[in-house]
């Protein structure tokens, strides 16, 4: 393949859009000295009331003796990426950035420098297990450590069952952390964990927060040299079309007005898609049926240029992977149909596939396909933060496999499917593996990760040779947000990060009536939402930043905040040790994003250049307001309200919801490796599931027989019970 004068383009904008990488930072002030604080201050605080006439409230500080031990078994589901160095990181000796070497059992520089900022001494009691399982390991033996991980729901439990510390009890004394959950109340619901009292039993982690999560990726080369240029495509060998399946789900006449940023990304505009000039591209592919891939790319072209009079110009490409991308479902499946009928040209061979995800044999990747059916139909639940749910407009919890809506969704899916274009180790995982979709140049389009993913352009792909997988837009849909009966036409991603739902607790028989514990545990957890430690504990020590003279940091302005560069030799351990994974290497080597808040500057800063293209595209389309996404808020219209990521489902409760099998973790729509999921499974093989021949039984199957509208009437008991609990704080 040649590099098109296209692709050196969009690499040289790369410059330009840098700071423009998906997400919302928390608004912190990078510090400009590297004076750490002891989180030991004697002094009293003492808030203002903002009323002179009442008396200030002096604060007891959360002091400790210098040296206090804190058991911690914490880490994040591996012996690898544990506080301290395991044989297999560490080998015979580790020399990092600080110029220290690190051995088996050795703290990690992130932990070394906490102790030394805190003035606390730390003993890693971690098993290197998962939450559930690190957990499981200790409730017997909860007097041998004072941090625990856990699952939220396990924590909670304990919390109520009394073998966990109440946090909640403790926030006036933790101004930082009490700081963040007002700024974002459903945070603070996500983690209460008994609406009578307040309670909160850990302390939440995210792994970034409050920017977009996943995002649809393809072959940008691909796109550019079937759509770009003049006159018709023409190539020296071509393939057909399979006989067509799928079935229009955009109009087929009128016209829809969409907003779209600026391709100079200066502003907003309104393009319109003109089905009466031009049809609608699947219905017109559907009456031609079979066709050769160089007839459908013409058809195709036709149609963009019609459709939208000529806005595109020549850079057709521009509909799917430009600043001003516009494209919907039924133009995606037009332009799945041209690649997989133009191998010879895209390839030099006959094995292109379309849609496939990361690993077409796990689970817990497959999945991602009934995700992006949500963006690509409009339906809500099936990108949730809480299982299947979303916040109605009616401000009530409604569930996905519950819904006509989800399963429609995934008929669409089907179709798609059994017109092949779907990868064949997705609809067969047994024939062949995904893993080298993109170094075998054959995948064309994933729903994923960015960062991770688009790193392939380095480890996999031959850039030399013009080959760009990047993010690009969300699709647009029609959503029913409640404000207009007959939808909206919009871009919304439901793929928004909040708490995860893992977390680490305080154990009551380990701190016992120790107040130094106590406020050192309290203090850590209080530092992770200061400034400093958000930082800490995202990019590690200040020797993996780029520092000035003065020793302040070098930063850059990513969402309008300052933070900071990472130091060069940040960059070469990254992809000495991590391959080019931040999250890797920043785990394993660093210590750091184990927990608490992760800030996604450190992502953008370790994402390839190729990566940060498209992703800058849909971060100004957020930033916009082009891009719709769930609030971390109790949003004026309830339908932006992001679902709590947890619900104070009493044990009582919890215990009956276990009840339902079909709805628990391993029931039928488990998203974990070696599982079922019938959602995937419908993908593959339509209503396969028995007394489920269509959508209307499958909602009855899930609501009446397996349960699910009695575990979704508990699930609302909870979230009306979070309501009641935010009027009375808020």
């Amino acid at each position: 393949m040649k590099k098109t004068s296209k692709v050196l383009a969009i690499l040289l904008a790369v410059s330009m859009i840098a700071v423009l990488f998906a997400g919302c930072a928390p608004a912190i002030d990078v510090p400009v000295t590297t004076t750490p604080s002891t989180g030991n201050d004697t002094q009293s605080t003492t808030p203002s009331t903002g009323d002179d006439t009442q008396p200030a409230v002096t604060v007891e500080p959360l002091t400790y003796a210098d040296g206090t031990t804190l058991r911690m078994a914490t880490g994040y589901n591996s012996t690898k990426t544990g506080l301290s160095f395991d044989a297999e990181v560490a080998g015979e000796g580790l020399t990092l950035a600080d110029g220290n070497t690190y051995h088996a059992g050795d703290l990690k520089p992130t932990w070394v420098e906490m102790q030394k900022r805190l003035n606390i001494v730390i003993e890693d009691k971690y098993q290197g297990n998962s939450a559930a399982k690190e957990y499981e390991y200790w409730q017997e033996r909860l007097n041998e450590v004072d941090i625990v991980s856990g699952t939220s729901t396990k924590l909670t439990e304990a919390g109520e069952a009394g073998s966990l510390v109440n946090i909640g009890e403790y926030l006036d004394r933790m101004p930082n952390f009490k700081a963040y959950l007002d700024a974002n109340p459903i945070i603070r619901l996500s983690i209460t964990g008994n609406t009578s009292n307040g309670a909160i039993y850990f302390s939440p982690y995210f792994d970034g927060v409050a920017d977009i999560e996943r995002m649809p990726l393809m072959r940008a080369d691909w796109v550019q040299k079937l759509l770009n240029g003049e006159g018709e495509f023409t190539a020296a060998a071509s393939g057909t079309t399979s006989a067509p399946v799928y079935q229009p789900y955009m109009p087929t006449s009128g016209k829809v007005t969409v907003d779209v940023v600026k391709a100079d990304g200066s502003g907003v505009e309104t393009v319109t898609k003109d089905y009466d000039a031009a049809g609608n591209i699947v219905a017109a592919m559907n009456a031609k049926g079979a066709m050769s891939g160089v007839e459908a790319v013409n058809m195709l072209r036709t149609y963009i240029d019609t459709a939208y009079a000529g806005y595109y110009g020549t850079n057709r490409a521009d509909l799917f992977i430009g600043q001003n991308a516009a494209w919907d479902a039924d133009e995606m499946v037009a332009l799945l149909r041209c690649v997989v009928a133009n191998a010879q040209t895209l390839n030099g061979t006959d094995s292109v596939q379309g849609l496939f995800s990361r690993e077409d044999d796990n689970t817990a990747r497959r999945a991602d396909m009934f995700r992006f059916a949500g963006h690509l139909f409009g339906v809500r639940g099936l990108e949730s933060r809480k299982d299947y749910l979303y916040v109605g407009a009616d401000n009530e919890l409604h569930d996905a496999r519950q819904e006509t809506d989800a399963y429609l969704a995934l008929e669409r899916m089907h179709a798609m499917a059994e017109e092949g274009l779907f990868s064949k180790s997705f609809l067969d995982a047994s024939k062949e593996s995904s893993s080298t979709m993109l170094e075998n140049d054959m995948g064309f389009m994933s729903y994923d990760y960015n960062q991770t993913q688009t790193l392939l352009n380095v480890t996999k792909l031959q850039n030399d040779e013009g080959e760009l997988y990047m993010a690009v837009m969300v699709p647009v849909a029609r959503w029913y947000d409640g404000t207009d009966p007959n939808g909206v036409y919009m871009r919304f991603t439901e793929s928004w990060r909040s708490v995860k739902t893992d977390g680490w607790g305080l154990s009551k028989a380990g701190i016992g009536d120790d107040v130094n514990k106590l406020n050192a545990a309290l203090n850590l957890i209080d530092y992770a939402y200061t400034n400093e430690g958000m930082i800490l504990l995202t990019y590690g020590p200040n020797e993996w930043i780029k520092q000035n003279a003065d020793g302040s940091f070098v930063t850059y302005d990513f969402n309008g905040t300052q933070m900071p560069e990472i130091a060069d030799a940040t960059w070469d351990e990254l992809w000495t040790y991590g391959k080019g994974n931040y999250t890797n290497y920043a785990r394993q080597y660093l210590g750091s994003t184990l927990s608490f808040v992760k800030l996604q500057s450190f992502e953008y800063e370790c994402t390839t250049d190729v990566g940060k293209i498209g992703a800058g595209y849909i971060s100004k389309a957020i930033g916009l307001g082009v891009i719709k996404h769930p609030e971390l808020a109790l949003a004026e219209n309830p339908w932006y309200t992001s679902v709590p990521t947890i619900l104070p489902n009493t044990k009582v409760e919890n215990d009956e919801i276990a009840t339902y099998t079909q709805f628990t973790s391993k029931g039928k729509f488990s998203t974990s490796k070696g599982d079922e999921n019938i959602l995937v499974n419908q993908i593959v093989s339509g209503y396969a599931e028995e007394g489920m021949a269509n959508a209307e039984q499958s909602v009855a199957k899930a609501s009446g027989e397996w349960g699910g509208a009695n575990v979704l009437e508990l699930q609302n008991d909870a979230w009306h019970r979070l309501q009641s609990y935010y009027d009375v704080i808020k």
